[in-house]
């Protein structure tokens, strides 16, 4: 397995489910299970454990629903990229779930091949949703619109520099040690920054580097 493989949770009530999801994905050479949960405590708990780069999450677990897992989730391991996978396919579900701050929403019916590639894209920062969700909807599902007063210019350097890796899907860990600074100040730089931009999502975060340009601008080699 390479060093490299991207780490996922599997969190989904029914065994057998987990037990297929285990087999396709560990018999991928990019892919490793680190982790699998039943309920939403389990889920938070072992995702806590051992920090993954994705969290396979479906909507319907005991004890919490999805959507109010995925807040949490995005608090206890804000590094970790959260791909839902459901038997929902109404908008409104996918609505929320990316509110909240999922960046994946794939269907339990897509062939195995389109779930491996959502965990890809999902692994990399990208956005991913199932097909049947049109473009016009991810528009209006995230809305961000740039005001006369976008405050990007009145972040600090080292924020700046910090939110751009963030929009690039470096983790923490990794941005630190590009910066060459604590884990600690990577976290600060990155709450400060968006609380003055005012995003709080990853989602949003992407929708404003898009609008922004952001995207297509290369990050400085740091300190």
């Amino acid at each position: 397995m390479s060093t490299s493989a991207i780490r996922l949770l599997l969190a989904d009530d029914h065994s057998v489910m987990r037990a297929g999801l285990r087999l396709l994905i560990d018999a991928q050479p990019d892919m490793q299970t680190v982790g699998e949960a039943e309920d939403a405590f389990q889920t938070l708990a072992i995702a806590n454990q051992v920090h993954p780069d994705v969290i396979l999450l479906d909507l319907s677990m005991p004890h919490m629903s999805g959507l109010n897992i995925i807040h949490e989730l995005c608090k206890t391991v804000p590094d970790a990229h959260i791909l839902v996978l459901t038997m929902h396919a109404e908008q409104d579900y996918v609505r929320e779930a990316l509110r909240q701050g999922a960046i994946g929403y794939i269907v339990k019916s897509a062939a195995d091949q389109e779930l491996l590639v959502a965990i890809r894209a999902v692994a990399c920062g990208d956005v991913y949703v199932h097909p049947s969700i049109t473009r016009p909807l991810l528009d209006e599902i995230l809305p961000l619109e740039l005001s006369p007063n976008d405050t990007w210019e009145t972040l600090s350097d080292r924020e700046q520099q910090v939110i751009r890796r963030v929009i690039l899907g470096y983790t923490n860990r990794e941005i630190a040690k590009h910066l060459s600074v604590s884990i600690k100040t990577v976290e600060t730089y990155r709450y400060r920054g968006m609380e003055k931009l005012g995003i709080h999502t990853r989602v949003q975060l992407v929708r404003y580097a898009m609008h922004r340009g952001l995207l297509e601008q290369e990050v400085d080699g740091g300190s």
